[in-house]
This record gives C-alpha cells, sequence and structure tokens, in this order.
C-alpha cells in the first residue's frame, strides 16, 4: 500500500490523465517504478465539468500504473489547472521575539501568515504561499533566515490561489474513484520541478506548458516563482482547427496532428503528401504537409502570443536571462521551439523530466512534466510552507479537510 516509502502524482488534464509511482529511499531519492495514462473525457478546459467520467479515466490511470509497479495505491498527489488559478504577489513583516533575536521556526511561520493575509474572495482558496525573498533589518536576498539575529523580519512571497469550487470537485472525484488526496499542487509547480534546472530558476525562465485545455505559465527569477497564470486554450483548438479546415473527425485531426503536424513553416517540406480520411463513408482526400502547418502555426502562434502580452503587462520578459522551457503534451509538437523563440525573442528549449530510475523512456516526455514533478518536490508539503515535510504534509491534509467540511 501507498506508505511513507511510496509517492503517487496524478495529473488530470484536459485530454490525458497521468500517474506516476515513486518509491523515496532512506536518502529522499525517488525511484519512479510505474506510469499510467488513460484518455480524459470529464475536463473543459482543466475543470471538472463531469464527475463519472473524470473518475473512470482516474481509475484507468491508476491501474495501469498499478499493474506496471506491482504496487496498490492508497493516497494520491493531484496536480490541478484551469484559468480560475491566478497568482499575486505579497509581503509581510514581524518583529523578532525570540531569545537574544535570534529568528526561530515560530518567526518563520509568523511573517508567511502575516503575508497571506491579504483579501481574496470567499469563493478562492490559497493553494500555495512561496516564500520569495527574506529581509533582515533591510538586508534582502536572504533565502533562509533560521539562527539569524535581527529586529525585524519580512518576507516576499508569490501566491496561487484556486477555486474552492474547482478544487472540491477535483477532490470529491479522486475520493469517489476509491483514493484519498494527499495535497493539491497547482501542475506548473510541479512541472517546474522535473524540467526546470537551478540555474534557469536563479536566472529567470518562463515555463510554458501547453497541456489539452489549457496553457499554464510560472515564471521564476532569483530562485522562486515571480508569476503564474493559466490560459484557457491549448492543444485541443489546435485539434479543433485541423478538423473545421479538413472537414474531418476530432480523432483522425488528432491523430494528423500527431504524425504529420509542425508549428513553423521553415522546416516543412514542400509538397509532402498527407491523406486526410473522409468523414460518413466520403473518400479521403489529399492535402500537403504544408497546408496542415497552415492551419497550426497561427493558432499556435496566437497561444504565444496570448503568453507574451500577459508577460509584457507586468514587464517580465526583461528579466528573462534563462530563457523559454516549453514543456507538456503541446510541446511534443515539432516547430514549437522555434515558433517560441520567434515570439518571445528568448533562447527556447523542450522541458522533460530526467532520469528517476525505473523504465525512463515511459516517462521522459514532456507530456508528464506534471506527473513526474509531482512525486519529486515531496508535495507531501504544502510548497512554501517554512515547516518540515509532516508538518506541511499536516498543513496540506488539514487545508483539504477544511474545504471537505464547508462544502458537504
Amino acid at each position: 500500500m501507498a506508505g511513507e516509502d511510496m509517492v503517487v502524482g496524478l495529473d488530470i488534464g484536459t485530454s490525458t490523465v497521468a500517474v506516476v509511482i515513486a518509491e523515496v529511499a532512506g536518502n529522499g531519492t525517488p525511484e519512479i517504478i510505474g506510469v499510467g495514462t488513460a484518455p480524459s473525457s470529464g475536463l473543459r478546459r482543466g475543470v471538472v465539468i463531469n464527475i463519472e467520467a473524470t473518475l473512470r479515466s482516474v481509475v484507468d490511470a491508476i491501474e495501469a500504473a498499478e499493474q506496471m509497479a506491482g504496487r496498490e495505491v492508497k493516497r494520491v498527489i493531484s496536480g490541478i489547472a484551469g484559468s480560475h488559478i491566478s497568482g499575486l504577489n505579497s509581503s509581510g513583516v514581524v518583529a523578532v521575539t525570540g531569545r537574544g533575536r535570534e529568528i526561530t521556526q515560530a518567526d518563520i511561520a509568523r511573517v508567511i501568515e502575516n503575508a497571506r493575509a491579504v483579501s481574496i474572495p470567499m469563493d478562492r482558496e490559497i493553494l500555495h504561499v512561496i516564500p520569495r525573498n527574506y529581509v533582515i533589518d533591510e538586508q534582502s536576498g536572504i533565502k533562509n533566515p533560521l539562527d539569524m539575529i535581527g529586529v525585524r523580519l519580512e518576507v516576499e512571497v508569490h501566491m496561487i490561489t484556486g477555486s474552492v469550487t474547482a478544487a472540491q470537485n477535483l477532490v470529491k472525484c479522486v475520493n469517489r474513484a476509491g483514493f484519498e488526496i494527499e495535497n493539491v499542487v497547482f501542475n506548473s509547480i510541479a512541472a517546474a520541478e522535473a524540467v526546470l534546472s537551478q540555474d534557469e530558476k536563479d536566472l529567470g525562465a518562463v515555463l510554458v506548458d501547453i497541456g489539452g485545455g489549457t496553457t499554464n505559465v510560472i515564471v521564476y527569477q532569483d530562485g522562486a516563482p515571480f508569476a503564474s497564470f493559466v490560459l484557457p486554450v491549448g492543444g485541443s483548438q489546435v485539434t479543433g482547427d485541423l478538423s473545421i479546415m479538413l472537414r474531418t473527425s476530432s480523432d483522425s485531426a488528432e491523430k494528423i496532428k500527431r504524425e504529420t503536424g509542425c508549428a513553423y513553416m521553415a522546416l516543412v517540406e514542400e509538397n509532402e503528401p498527407v491523406l486526410v480520411p473522409g468523414v460518413g463513408g466520403r473518400a479521403p482526400i489529399q492535402c500537403t504537409r504544408q497546408q496542415i502547418c497552415e492551419i497550426i502555426q497561427p493558432r499556435m502562434r496566437e497561444i504565444f502570443s496570448m503568453v507574451r502580452e500577459r508577460l509584457d503587462r507586468q514587464r517580465m520578459l526583461d528579466r528573462i536571462a534563462g530563457g523559454l522551457v516549453l514543456t507538456g503534451g503541446g510541446a511534443l509538437l515539432p516547430g514549437v521551439v522555434e515558433l517560441g523563440q520567434d515570439v518571445f525573442d528568448l533562447g527556447g528549449r523542450i522541458g522533460q523530466p530526467g532520469r528517476y530510475g525505473g523504465l525512463a523512456d515511459k516517462y521522459q516526455t514532456p507530456a508528464l512534466s506534471t506527473a513526474v514533478g509531482l512525486v519529486l518536490g515531496s508535495w507531501s508539503s504544502a510548497p512554501g510552507e517554512q515547516a518540515g515535510g509532516k508538518e506541511r504534509r499536516g498543513a496540506g491534509l488539514k487545508r483539504i479537510g477544511k474545504w471537505m467540511k464547508h462544502f458537504f
């Protein structure tokens, strides 16, 4: 059963549910022993709209991972996305009360609590409070103030909030599938854990996670998240465009996108033929890979332009020396890096998880970045709460318990 030595990441996406099972050694190093995926049909743009359909997909994906791992899953750490997610920056300040003005864990907890005391609507819940920078008596740039001496302690935090009902539907869905939720983590935070290097986080990087129904964006600066948001567009819009323009079924359009699609015209050879299946018994038609690219490229450019516009609004592109990292299922489309570099005027790369033992070929793909990240960062911690793993796990469960009590 799932115990202290086993962590299970569950990424419930708009088009796919992905599960990763990892065993955690005594030194805290995870080894991935099981991977399972299943088509997802109960979500729209990252939010559960059909609990029965979603829980069937969750059960299928977990069973596939259990079979590979030879272990039984009881508890999971779940990712959450959707355009209801938003990030904001806040700060807090407290007087140091400890003996000899030495900063204790209690002082750190108080200053973080002070920073999170912002007014948010009743229908929203704080998912994460992530310290970015501590300031002791006007000395900034401190990452861990524990045991330092000071009179005044300040903290700058990045907070991620989400809709209580969207989170609650997610929790209810997983519970009804027969599993406990250990914690709920914003997808981009998990994906960043799996694909961004510490250098990229320190220099400043933008991670764009292109899913089926949403595009999740998180900007790191000085080693911590600085901005985060979710756009309600993704790879399924590209599939929809192909389906309409080529007059073929969604399944055929998805297959064409995966097998012959490209997001950057300069990479496409001239007159490469593509066979498009007809619908309703009609004969298939032939087009070229260029014509496919003419449909895909404008939509992908539009998605990147929407991300760029949000970053420009907050004047963030100047701070991104670490470049652009693309992940998620949408990053598998050839030409996305070249198109992204064009739109953002930044160096770019595809982000995929590293090697964590087991069957690396099964999980080293951008499509599984979030699921792998969920088992890596020990989200048995509500990320950002400055406490030890077990205390933070308690915080996560307590928060979910509060949602359950409030709604049921």
